[in-house]
């Protein structure tokens, strides 16, 4: 039975993850707040923790020692937009510390667990192409999530283990149920576990949807600054 770890598998895209994995006969790990979400659900182990928390992690990546894993998916997220004309640095220290710092812990503990030809899965957003207004601490997590991904990609090669980057676009899930924007080619979570799927088993390096969605925010990002500016004054947030 193969091995999986994935974060934030207590909701959203990750439950959907956990689910269809563990349906396609995986040993799911699901690590998140509310291990409750994920009881009864054959093949899978909740580890409930707070993945901010270091000493957690460690205790974690005890319960799995014996097992190696074949792939570790490092998904949890999420996303508080800033009032500009009073900047939360607490707010902003929240959503590095979900977003980027745990993924430093869960490799701390977990990447030695991975075995040779395994594969490794960092969730960024298609908000790396585009700037977005109030979109500060979650768009700089996702840009440090490419740059992490790219430099582990050169670092794992030699151990043969894939490195993949999912780039999801707009997804209903609880997180984006609170988005007060209108949400181009939004995706259920049934569609965006399927694709992220489907990229892994082709073991993609870059696993980014809806194209059209990509292609729109690639294409506004080549224009002028000024130009972009006027596009996206009618949608102030980013997401």
């Amino acid at each position: 039975m193969k091995q999986l770890l994935i974060t934030g598998a207590t909701s959203g895209i990750g439950l959907q993850l956990a689910k269809d994995y563990a349906a396609d006969g995986w040993h799911v790990w699901g690590c998140g707040r509310h291990g409750i979400a994920l009881g009864g659900i054959d093949n899978v182990t909740p580890l409930a923790f707070d993945i901010t928390d270091k000493q957690a992690w460690q205790q974690a990546a005890a319960q799995v020692a014996e097992q190696s894993l074949d792939l570790i998916m490092l998904h949890a997220g999420t996303c508080e937009y800033q009032q500009i004309e009073q900047f939360d640095g607490d707010s902003f220290a929240r959503v590095i510390n979900t977003n980027l710092t745990s993924i430093g812990y869960c490799l701390q503990f977990l990447l030695p667990k991975l075995k040779p030809g395994a594969q490794l899965a960092l969730t960024g957003s298609a908000v790396i192409h585009l700037p977005f207004a109030r979109a500060e601490a979650y768009g700089a997590s996702k840009a440090a999530i490419h740059y992490l991904a790219q430099s582990l990609q050169r670092d794992l090669l030699t151990q043969n283990i894939t490195v993949s980057e999912i780039q999801p676009g707009f997804v209903a899930t609880p997180l984006t149920a609170h988005n007060d924007f209108n949400m181009p080619w939004l995706m259920s979570v049934e569609q965006a576990s399927a694709r992220i799927r489907q990229g892994l088993a082709r073991r993609k390096q870059i696993i980014a949807f809806p194209r059209r969605l990509l292609w729109t925010l690639k294409l506004i990002a080549h224009l002028p600054i000024t130009w972009q500016q006027r596009l996206l004054a009618e949608h102030p947030r980013g997401d």
